[in-house]
């Protein structure tokens, strides 16, 4: 099996020594990601906006490996505080609702306290 990792290709930059994501085979694991805008910054706002642009990063990382959200097969949610789930898994049931990957979500604290969200995934997609 080959392992290709991928660098971000209109994604975000990573901020530390790992790719965007790793493709193994048919499977892409896509690194976590934030709220972080096209400039490449920190985007912060309330959960459901920081919610929106992490999902629209993780499609432009999976759209780097010729994946799509339809093609999420697990996904990973990590909430600053999980008292706001009902408000992320709002804006997230508009992406996943019809696809309804496997998912995790656990809370914990970031890097940055700023941030409220973060998510990653693992997608199958045959070449």
């Amino acid at each position: 099996m080959s392992i290709e990792r991928i660098l971000h290709q209109g994604a975000p930059t990573p901020r530390g020594p790992y790719s965007s994501a790793v493709r193994a085979g048919n499977l892409i694991f896509v690194s976590a990601v934030g709220p972080v805008d096209e400039n490449d910054q920190y985007s912060f706002g309330d959960v459901q906006q920081q919610t929106r642009q992490t999902i629209l990063n993780l499609q432009k990382v999976l759209a780097s490996c010729g994946a799509t959200l339809n093609d999420v097969v697990q996904c990973s949610v990590f909430l600053l505080d999980v008292s706001e789930f009902p408000k992320m898994n709002e804006i997230y049931a508009e992406f996943f609702g019809n696809i309804k990957p496997a998912r995790t979500t656990v809370e914990g604290k970031f890097f940055r306290p700023e941030m409220r969200v973060g998510m990653d995934c693992v997608a199958y997609r045959v070449k």
